[in-house]
């Protein structure tokens, strides 16, 4: 394909994608299609002589969305938003062209650069303390992440890797392994299973604790949990708190866990994968008091910032934890330049990057702070519409107080009921739900997900569950 040809399939593409999303309320937003549908609309092998492109966009409708989950229509509810717009789908198609792999500073040094100032201006913009940004002349600074699944794992890695070098030297007849088997970590037990998974990936023990009454992780539970653990003889090293957990964005004592953490001297990771685009408004920003305590601290843009997947933001304050435990530096790699700015590739998992700085610059130059402010604050309303027309439905209880664009509600009465409303509202196929259950209570989530939606789609997502309800309860009378 040359340029010309390019220009054309380029431009037809826009055009879809600007109607798909136009009218994406207008699909089925779950497909009806079974696993397997997909092998037998293509060919067995891939075509020997090259076909034209308007028969690939001929096929996309009858391949691809046929089997398309709609993640941005109004009415899908489910998990928590993945964002979308066209600032950052433009911003992939240049990224796509420069194609750079952004592993060192002369990899491309726009790549490298353009990154570090951006998550100096998204840190600035959430409130996150001057010790985090590169702005701040220190070694501190922000990397782009795939996911914060990576980010929790990075931190936990960053955390051993400090706890191994003091233990050593407190201990210098102590063996590494000796050590690793003493190593232990701290996590609300409503935090994500990606912490859970970060401790197996990382060969330590990590303890989920009771949270309170509010789903919350306090200081004093920690602090019980770390002088057990101490008096047993393992070493704490790694805290994970949960800024809006995912079954029900419960917020986690922060301020209380780092008095803990400072006092013990272990390191604290801040997981605020979906709530922590909310803070761009001051008026939420009470949620992260005691950020300041914090070692490391991630959100995902590609939640709820109008930034696609995949760029989740993570700061450190000394980042050189991590480049230690990371850095293999061949020759191939090395470079003139090297000290003088970061190379990205010894703060993150994998060796290869893409250019996702750019999602960030087109996103926050077209949309600016005030807009990705209303932005935020509408799926706020938007959630607190739907839980006042639940409130005023007396069969109906709200299981967690509603903080940001996601709303716990349930019939009153038993789990089964629950579960069976569930399956009932996904089965009718008009609107996309998921549920999570803790302390033993099934709830049902309903996430406001998409940039489109507006109160009215929120009153016809409330009239489909009031609808199957009327029609479950009916049958069970």
């Amino acid at each position: 394909m040359e340029s010309k040809e390019f220009k054309d399939f380029a431009k037809a593409m826009v055009d879809y994608i600007a109607e798909y999303l136009e009218n994406i309320r207008d699909r089925e937003v779950v497909p009806s299609v079974k696993p397997g549908y997909l092998r037998p609309l293509i060919p067995e092998q891939a075509p020997e002589k090259p076909e034209p492109w308007t028969a690939v966009m001929d096929d996309i409708e009858r391949v691809i969305m046929s089997g398309v989950t709609h993640w941005h229509s109004p009415r899908f509810h489910a998990y928590f938003p993945t964002a979308n717009s066209y600032p950052a789908i433009v911003a992939d198609m240049l990224s796509g062209a420069i194609a750079c792999i952004g592993f060192t500073w002369i990899a491309s040094p726009a790549c490298t650069e353009l990154e570090v100032v951006m998550l100096d201006w998204l840190g600035q913009m959430l409130g996150l303390p001057e010790e985090f940004l590169a702005r701040s002349g220190g070694e501190a600074g922000g990397v782009i992440q795939g996911t914060a699944s990576e980010a929790t794992l990075v931190a936990l890695l960053g955390a051993k890797a400090r706890t191994m070098q003091r233990v050593k030297e407190q201990h210098p007849e102590w063996t590494e392994v000796e050590i690793l088997s003493k190593l232990v970590g701290y996590c609300n037990k409503q935090a994500h299973s990606s912490v859970e998974r970060a401790g197996l990936l990382g060969g330590v023990k990590l303890r989920n604790l009771k949270s309170d009454n509010k789903r919350r992780l306090r200081g004093d539970t920690l602090k019980e949990a770390i002088d057990e653990d101490i008096s047993n003889g393992l070493i704490p090293f790694y805290v994970v708190a949960t800024l809006g957990t995912t079954s029900s964005c419960a917020f986690d004592c922060l301020d209380e866990i780092g008095d803990v953490c400072k006092e013990r001297d272990i390191w604290l990771h801040v997981d605020a994968a979906y709530a922590g685009s909310a803070f761009v408004c001051p008026e939420y920003r009470y949620l992260m008091k005691g950020v300041e305590k914090a070692d490391s601290f991630n959100f995902n843009p590609h939640k709820w910032m109008l930034v696609n997947f995949d760029c989740s933001a993570m700061w450190l304050k000394q980042p050189r934890w991590v480049i230690d435990a990371f850095n293999v530096d061949p020759l191939y790699l090395k470079h003139d330049q090297q000290g003088s700015a970061p190379d990205y590739r010894h703060w993150q998992i994998p060796l290869g990057r893409r250019f996702r700085a750019l999602k960030l610059w087109f996103v926050l130059r077209l949309y600016g702070i005030e807009n990705i402010q209303k932005h935020i604050r509408k799926h706020i309303a938007l959630a607190h519409l739907f839980e006042k027309l639940c409130l005023e439905d007396e069969r109906f209880e709200i299981y967690e107080e509603v903080t940001m664009g996601l709303v716990c509600f349930r019939l009153k009465g038993s789990n089964d009921i629950n579960e069976e409303l569930l399956r009932r509202i996904n089965g009718r196929g008009k609107i996309h739900l998921v549920p999570s259950k803790v302390d033993d209570v099934y709830f049902l989530r309903l996430a406001i997900c998409s940039r489109f939606s507006e109160e009215s789609d929120i009153q016809s997502s409330w009239e489909e569950v009031k609808a199957t309800a009327d029609e479950l309860l009916q049958v069970q009378k």
